[in-house]
């Protein structure tokens, strides 16, 4: 894009769209993406000499502001229906790390998939050998991966050996 009095309001020289797949997260767009922008900065570049690249104005409508990802916008609200708490794990993997908390202690959300299921949001349905189903707004997530602070990123399972946690307690904010 060129440069103009804006932030990021310049007119595109190229584009090329890009589909994020089910299964992506931040990490992994973030790796599509610089590999397609260092291939289009070098066809945008062969094109400019040319004098073939055409600016084309952006559109003003529906563009907004992007505030920097704060740890704080990575606690899960468990009232959100459960695709949306499925993608907001997607969405801060790796940095900050979809956070919720049981009590005092801090846990780390790192891979969850959307699951049958119903209750009050952040209820813990079932916690045991085949898994850890916590209840959203709209139906449930099976956490598949999760960390204590300190310790490092273990499967449900594993994680389930050492640390006790029972169908009825609540997820939530850390107190």
């Amino acid at each position: 894009m060129q440069m103009d009095a804006g932030l990021d309001t310049g007119p595109i020289l190229l584009q090329q769209p890009m589909a994020i797949a089910a299964d992506d997260d931040a990490q992994s767009v973030h790796d599509r993406l610089a590999s397609l922008g260092a291939t289009l900065i070098v066809a945008a570049l062969e094109r400019l000499a040319r004098g073939a690249l055409p600016a084309v104005p952006q559109a003003s409508e529906g563009a907004t502001y992007a505030t920097k990802i704060t740890r704080d916008d990575a606690v899960i609200d468990w009232s959100l229906p459960a695709t949306s708490v499925e993608r907001a794990v997607r969405a801060f993997r790796p940095w900050p790390g979809a956070s919720t908390g049981l009590g005092d202690v801090a846990l780390k959300i790192w891979r969850a998939r959307v699951a049958p299921g119903r209750g009050e949001p952040g209820t813990v349905l079932q916690a045991d050998a085949e898994g850890l189903r916590i209840a959203c707004g709209e139906a449930a997530v099976d956490v598949l991966e999760l960390q204590r602070p300190g310790g490092r990123r273990l499967q449900t399972r594993e994680f389930l050996r050492g640390f006790d946690l029972r169908p009825g307690e609540r997820l939530g904010a850390t107190r």
